[in-house]
């Protein structure tokens, strides 16, 4: 039960934050009282003098070196000439917004002393899909969210999804397909497969993870390759059933690569001014890649696969599931043409995060 009862006070956490409400999270190097700088409900003139950021935001305000900067979502601790109100401490953590916002300090770094507690409050901020950013001993305050390191630990552990429900699903790129809900307990996300022929343990699935793309799946954006992908995925593997393989299809619930709807469309917004989609996130201050591959080795062992053929042009993928027990046989190229809106997206992933195109 220990296990269970960290993962539901990490999702009362992540609930809090969308909520607003002020947080208590404490690890072995001590304890913070933290209040979200974007969500934060104002207790009436709320204010705090110091602020939680990352180190890529950081270092956009001078405190601290790129060197320093290398992890863009580690946690930095930052201090101004007078202390930061609500208002102020949103303007300041929202990178997309600088240029209708200039900066105004002067800011100075401190020394943080509770760095693992710290990393924990920045990874709830991403789970919720906030921006990493909190007031630090905020006042007034009302009555906070208490959590711990291990809670977020405990919440994030893949061995707790199961599967939850199974269906007969005809879809246009084949009619003999199954889908597969997987949930965690605490965890509102709900992964799918779509297994796509008759499941044979003689023959190697074609196996595609795609991560959720509401613009690309669903709006048809152009922008990312993600909508075309999808549909070659399905058609590659209705062409593998069609000969008497067979393929399954994990859909993930990790927007914008783990980092959530909001925050993708933040580095939209940062991708018009200019920076390439790497540097978008992480001005966000959040990974270039947030992904959860652990998840999906959970939802191919419930499946009973364990070697597969991996559609996929990103070598990180394969290291991840060889990594946790999945064996990929053969990394199986998914290139598609670039149009003109999503050339760079597609350089900057073979050029900074060594897709193979």
């Amino acid at each position: 039960m220990t296990g269970a009862a960290s993962s539901r006070r990490a999702a009362q956490a992540v609930d809090a934050l969308r909520h607003g409400w002020p947080l208590r999270v404490y690890g072995a190097d001590g304890e913070m009282l933290l209040l979200a700088a974007e969500t934060g409900f104002d207790a009436g003139g709320t204010q705090a003098s110091r602020l939680l950021i990352s180190a890529a935001r950081a270092a956009t305000l001078k405190l601290i070196n790129q060197k320093d900067a290398a992890v863009p979502d580690a946690p930095a601790l930052i201090r101004a000439a007078e202390p930061f109100s609500l208002a102020a401490a949103r303007e300041l953590a929202d990178p997309s917004r600088d240029l209708a916002n200039p900066l105004s300090g002067p800011f100075r770094a401190e020394p943080l002393d509770m760095p693992e507690t710290a990393r924990a409050a920045m990874t709830l901020a991403r789970i919720a899909g906030i921006l990493p950013a909190f007031l630090v001993a905020p006042d007034p305050i009302g009555e906070a969210v208490t959590v711990s390191a291990d809670d977020v630990a405990a919440f994030e552990d893949p061995a707790r999804l199961t599967i939850q429900a199974r269906a007969h699903l005809p879809t246009h790129a084949a009619e003999q397909a199954e889908i597969i809900a997987f949930r965690a307990p605490d965890d509102l996300r709900e992964h799918v497969a779509l297994v796509i022929g008759k499941q044979n343990a003689d023959r190697v699935p074609l196996v595609r993870l795609h991560s959720e793309c509401l613009t690309g799946d669903v709006l048809g954006s152009l922008k990312c390759d993600c909508g075309p992908q999808l549909d070659a995925a399905l058609a590659a593997m209705a062409e593998e059933a069609a000969n008497g393989g067979w393929g399954v299809l994990l859909y993930l619930r990790q927007e914008g690569r783990g980092i959530g709807l909001i925050n993708k469309l933040r580095a939209y917004r940062l991708q018009d001014q200019g920076f390439d989609t790497v540097d978008a996130n992480n001005r966000l201050g959040l990974p270039t890649d947030a992904r959860d591959f652990p998840v999906a080795a959970r939802m191919l062992q419930l499946l009973g696969v364990r070697e597969i053929r991996l559609l996929t042009n990103n070598p990180m993928k394969v290291e991840a599931l060889s990594a946790i027990g999945i064996a990929v046989a053969e990394r199986v190229p998914h290139a598609l043409p670039a149009n003109p809106h999503n050339a760079r997206y597609l350089d900057t992933k073979r050029d900074r995060t060594g897709h193979l195109l």
